[in-house]
C-alpha cells in the first residue's frame, strides 16, 4: 500500500491540518513507543490476536500529546502538555463555549476548567445519549476538527466504570477519592502505526493551523514546536497491604447471596469481582511485553495516564466499533480452562459448548445487547452474525457472539457508543438492577474497570474495547479485578475458582511467572533414580511411536523393534519391561505367542496395548470377541476403583523406581 509523503485537508470548522509520514523500522518502533511510556504520558493500543472480520491487525500509538482531558465526575479539565498545545487551546475553547451542557466555563493559557450541568429533566430512553454529560463535551471536540481525510487523529485513552451513573440512577456505597479520575483522554499530534499483516510502521506527524485566543482566524501553526513533555520516571513499590479485598471463600458467599437475587426474580446474572494487588517491581513495559508475548489478545494496551497511574490490558472483548453507520460488538460469556495440549483442548470446548449454564449466560448477554443496539439502530438491522464462536487464550477458552446493528440517521458514534455503557458481559441484567447490585457488594470502586479503552476518531468513527484482563498500577501497586458471570446455576466455589484463573496470567505477567505450567512441560524433568529399560515390539501401528513417547516422558529408557528383530535382542539382552504394541489384523499374523514365550521363559514384565493385550489372553488361554461397530478414533470411557494402577506416578518416581 502507498502511503502519501504529505496531505492537507480542512475541518468542519475550518482548521487546516498537514499530515506528513515517514516509515520506521518495524521491528522496533513499537518496542521503543512501549519503553518511551514508562516516563511520559501517551498510549499503545496494541492488537496481538487477529480473528477475520472480527479483530484489527494494527498497533496504534503516540507520547508526548499536546492535549490532555480530565474527567472527575462532572469536572472536566483540558490542559496544554507543550507549547503544541499551548497553540490548540483556544480550537477547544471555541469548540466550548456555547455547549448548552456546560453551566460552568473558565481558561487561561494552559487550561480549560468546567463543569457540566447535572439535568435531569426526563427524556426517552432513545435520547439518553444526549443528556448533559461529559460527552457533550467530546461531541463539540470531535465536531470541531471533524473530517472524513483521516482514520487515526481522534482521541485516545480510557473510559472509567462510573462514567456510567452520569446516566443512570445507582445510589452509592463506594468510597471514591477525591483524586479518582473518571476519564482520561488524549489527542496527539503524531501516530504510529504498525500493520502486522504487511510489517509496516508509519509515523503520522500533524500540523495544525488554528485560531488564536483574539481571533478564531486560523492564523496560529502549531508546527515548528518540539513534541516535548513531562518525564516522570515510573517508582515501583515493594510490597502490599493486602493480597486480595477477598478472603478465601468469601467470594463463593458473594455467590450463593447472588443466588437468591435470581430466585426471587430480582436479577437474571450479576458480574461481581475481586481485586487482588501485587508489588509491580518491573517497568509497565516489561509488564505489558510479557502480558503481549504470554497472553495475546485482540485490545491489549498500554496507557501511561500521568499521575503514576498505568493501564496495562490484554482485554478479550470488543466494547463497541462504529465504522460509518455499522455498529458491532462482540459479548463473550462462557469459560473454561485450557486443556494441557490440542487434544484436551477439545475436549473442553466440546465441553463449554455441550454447557447449558454458558450457553444460558451468553444468550442472556446477547439478548441485553440486542436491546441496547435497538435503543439507536434502524430496526430489523441488529442481527447477530456470528453465534458461540470458539476463542482460545493463554489460560481459557471462550464462546463469543457477534453481534451488528446500522444506526439511525439521528444518531452518530458517541450515541451507539452510549447506548451500550457499560457492558452486560461485566455489569449483568437487568443492567440497571446488576449495577446497583454490583455498587451494594463489591468491597471497592471499579474505577477503569468495566469501562472501555480505544480510539474515538475525529472521522466519525470508534473502536473501543472493554476494559477487563486489565492491569491498573497506582504509585507501584498492581491492581487486578476479575468476576464471574453469576446466574441461578452458577456453582458458589466454581465461580471463585474462574475469577482466581482469570487474574492467574496478568498477575504471572506482573512477577515475571509466565510459563504454563502443566503435565506435559513437568513430566519431561522427572528422573528415575534407576532408569527403567524396556523394549517395545512395533506391530506397526499407528500409534506406537506415541506411545514410546508417553513411556519416554516418564523417564523410561526405551527401544523399538519390529517383532522377529525383538524376538532375536530378547533373547540376547536383559530388560526391565516388554511392550507389546498396538496394531492391525490378529496376534498371529505377527507370530505373537512366540514374542511372548521368550518372555515368559526369561520372566520379563509384559505390558500389552490393544492387539498386544490380545495376544496376551489368547497365549494364556482365553478369548476375545469382535465388537460389531469399530470404535477407532472415537472416546470410550473408562470406569476403576482407585486402585494403585490408576494412582499416577509421582509416588513412584519418590521412590526412584
Amino acid at each position: 500500500m502507498q502511503i502519501p509523503s504529505q496531505i492537507q485537508y480542512e475541518c468542519a470548522s475550518g482548521v487546516r491540518i498537514r499530515r506528513s509520514a515517514m516509515e520506521l523500522d518495524y521491528a522496533k518502533a513499537t518496542e521503543e513507543l512501549a519503553l518511551s511510556l514508562n516516563e511520559r504520558k501517551g498510549v499503545l493500543l496494541a492488537s496481538s490476536f487477529e480473528y477475520p472480520g472480527r479483530y484489527t491487525r494494527w498497533d496504534i500509538g503516540f507520547v508526548n500529546p499536546p492535549l490532555q482531558i480530565i474527567a472527575r465526575d462532572r469536572k472536566i479539565t483540558v490542559e496544554a502538555l507543550n507549547q503544541r498545545g499551548v497553540i490548540l487551546l483556544p480550537e477547544i475553547y471555541f469548540a466550548l463555549h456555547n455547549c448548552e451542557a456546560i453551566d460552568e466555563l473558565s481558561a487561561d493559557a494552559n487550561k480549560i476548567s468546567l463543569t457540566v450541568g447535572n439535568e435531569q429533566a426526563e427524556v426517552a430512553e432513545e435520547l439518553r445519549s444526549r443528556r448533559p454529560s461529559v460527552f457533550s463535551v467530546l461531541r463539540e471536540i470531535v465536531n470541531r476538527f471533524q473530517s472524513s481525510e483521516d482514520p487515526y487523529l481522534g482521541l485516545y485513552g480510557a473510559f472509567g466504570y462510573d462514567l456510567t451513573f452520569q446516566f443512570e440512577d445507582v445510589a452509592r456505597y463506594q468510597e471514591r477519592g477525591e483524586q479518582d479520575r473518571d476519564m482520561v483522554l488524549y489527542l496527539p499530534d503524531q501516530i504510529i502505526v504498525a500493520d502486522h499483516r504487511i510489517e509496516k510502521s508509519i509515523c503520522y506527524n500533524y500540523e495544525f493551523n488554528c485560531g488564536s485566543w483574539k481571533s478564531e482566524k486560523k492564523t496560529e501553526t502549531t508546527g515548528g514546536f518540539k513534541r516535548t513533555g513531562e518525564v516522570t520516571a515510573y517508582a515501583p513499590a515493594i510490597h502490599v497491604q493486602a493480597e486480595c479485598d477477598h478472603a478465601t471463600g468469601e467470594y463463593a458467599e458473594q455467590v450463593r447471596k447472588a443466588l437468591e437475587y435470581f430466585r426471587r426474580g430480582d436479577l437474571f446474572e450479576v458480574v461481581p469481582g475481586q481485586c487482588f494487588y501485587e508489588p509491580c517491581k518491573d517497568s509497565p513495559a516489561e509488564v505489558f511485553t510479557r502480558l503481549k508475548e504470554s497472553n495475546p489478545a485482540p485490545y491489549g494496551a498500554l496507557m501511561n495516564l500521568g499521575e503514576q497511574e498505568y493501564l496495562i490490558a490484554a482485554s478479550p472483548e470488543m466494547f463497541v466499533r462504529v465504522d460509518g453507520k455499522q455498529i458491532e460488538t462482540c459479548p463473550i460469556s462462557g469459560t473454561i480452562r485450557r486443556g494441557e495440549d490440542a487434544i484436551s483442548d477439545a475436549h473442553q470446548i466440546k465441553t463449554l459448548l455441550n454447557s447449558a449454564k454458558d450457553e444460558s449466560e451468553l444468550s442472556m448477554c446477547t439478548d441485553v445487547d440486542r436491546n441496547d443496539k435497538s435503543r439507536v439502530c434502524v430496526p430489523g438491522s441488529v442481527e447477530v452474525v456470528g453465534r458461540r464462536q470458539i476463542e482460545m487464550y493463554s489460560r481459557l477458552i471462550h464462546t463469543v457472539d457477534h453481534v451488528k446493528g446500522t444506526l439511525r440517521d439521528e444518531f452518530d458514534a458517541l450515541d451507539g457508543f452510549l447506548a451500550h455503557t457499560w457492558a452486560v458481559t461485566v455489569t449483568g441484567a437487568p443492567k440497571l438492577a446488576a449495577m446497583q447490585y454490583i455498587e451494594a457488594n463489591e468491597k471497592s470502586p471499579r474505577r477503569w474497570y468495566g469501562g472501555a479503552l480505544g480510539h474515538i476518531g475525529f472521522n466519525g468513527n470508534i473502536n473501543t474495547g472493554l476494559t477487563l484482563r486489565t492491569v491498573r498500577v497506582k504509585d507501584g501497586v498492581a491492581e487486578i479485578r476479575a468476576g464471574a458471570t453469576l446466574l441461578i446455576d452458577s456453582d458458589p466455589e466454581a465461580e471463585e475458582i474462574e475469577t482466581r484463573l482469570k487474574a492467574s496470567a496478568l498477575i504471572s505477567a506482573i512477577n515475571g511467572s509466565n510459563a504454563k505450567s502443566s503435565v506435559q512441560s513437568e513430566l519431561p524433568r522427572l528422573k528415575l533414580a534407576n532408569p527403567i529399560k524396556a523394549l517395545m515390539v512395533d506391530h506397526q501401528d499407528s500409534f506406537v511411536h506415541n506411545l514410546a513417547s508417553y513411556f519416554r516422558q516418564c523417564g523410561v529408557e526405551l527401544l523399538t523393534l519390529r517383532p522377529a528383530a525383538a524376538r532375536k535382542y530378547l533373547q540376547e539382552q536383559d530388560v526391565d519391561l516388554v511392550i507389546l504394541s498396538p496394531g492391525p489384523s490378529t496376534p498371529e499374523d505377527f507370530a505373537m505367542s512366540e514374542t511372548i514365550a521368550v518372555c515368559v521363559e526369561k520372566k520379563f514384565p509384559i505390558f500389552g496395548v490393544c492387539l498386544g493385550l490380545q495376544g496376551i489372553v489368547e497365549y494364556f488361554g482365553g478369548s476375545l470377541e469382535q465388537l460389531d461397530y469399530p470404535m477407532h478414533g472415537k472416546p470410550s470411557r473408562i470406569n476403576h476403583t482407585g486402585a494403585a494402577l490408576f494412582q499416577g506416578i509421582t509416588e513412584q518416581f519418590t521412590a526412584g523406581r
